[in-house]
């Protein structure tokens, strides 16, 4: 289950209540995963920032599997590693993040000051230096970011899972080479999803990779 994390309500406290609520009747209805998404400058509508909303709804979640979907670009490798790493270290079971390049035109970029362009190579320099981080690792690097001798604690207790989101030849291949799995668009149709699924498949063949995961999300409405 991926909670929307978008809310109309005048009342701020009002969304929050909601999304804690439908994680809890998520766990009573034992469903298997638990994720947020990641979206920035959203007004005027409420949008609860995927880190501290995931860190209090797993307090209603248990050890199954959860996580959050992360927009790598706009965020600093190096602090997002430690957001991650804390909430593995507050999450009972398997951690995973979801991750993608982000939409090239509804704004987020320019609100963060992200130049569109820079969108591949900062997804990929931010997943390599994570991984770095969360392996304990001292790391200094000069790219899209230039920083020296950081090092993150709490580390993940165990290996983080990674999903990256792909809905095009180059992105589906560098989830085969660089994640351990490929998040599917909840928009696509069901031969679409299949096309890309084989291309998937193939290119983690090519890339010598085995077991991945293929989560396809679907939206779903559900009425009182």
């Amino acid at each position: 289950m991926s909670l929307s994390s978008s809310y109309g309500n005048s009342d701020a406290r009002q969304g929050a209540r909601d999304m804690i609520a439908r994680a809890a009747a998520a766990r009573e209805a034992d469903l298997d995963s638990l994720f947020v998404g990641d979206h920035h400058s959203t007004g005027p509508g409420s949008y609860y920032q995927n880190v501290p909303i995931l860190g209090r709804l797993l307090a209603e979640w248990g050890d199954r599997p959860a996580g959050a979907l992360f927009l790598l670009p706009l965020w600093h490798p190096v602090l997002l590693a430690e957001q991650v790493g804390t909430l593995a270290a507050i999450h009972e079971g398997r951690f995973i993040l979801q991750c993608a390049v982000g939409p090239d035109g509804d704004g987020q970029m320019d609100a963060l000051g992200v130049p569109r362009s820079h969108r591949p190579s900062r997804f990929e320099e931010s997943l390599e230096i994570m991984r770095r981080l969360w392996a304990g690792e001292r790391v200094s690097h000069s790219g899209r970011w230039t920083f020296s001798n950081a090092q993150i604690a709490p580390v993940p207790p165990e290996p983080v899972e990674v999903w990256v989101g792909a809905g095009a030849s180059a992105p589906i291949d560098r989830a085969a080479r660089a994640a351990d799995g490929w998040l599917a668009a909840p928009r696509l149709s069901l031969s679409k999803a299949s096309a890309l699924s084989a291309e998937y498949l193939e290119r983690c063949e090519a890339h010598g990779r085995s077991l991945p995961a293929i989560p396809i999300r679907r939206d779903v409405c559900i009425a009182e």
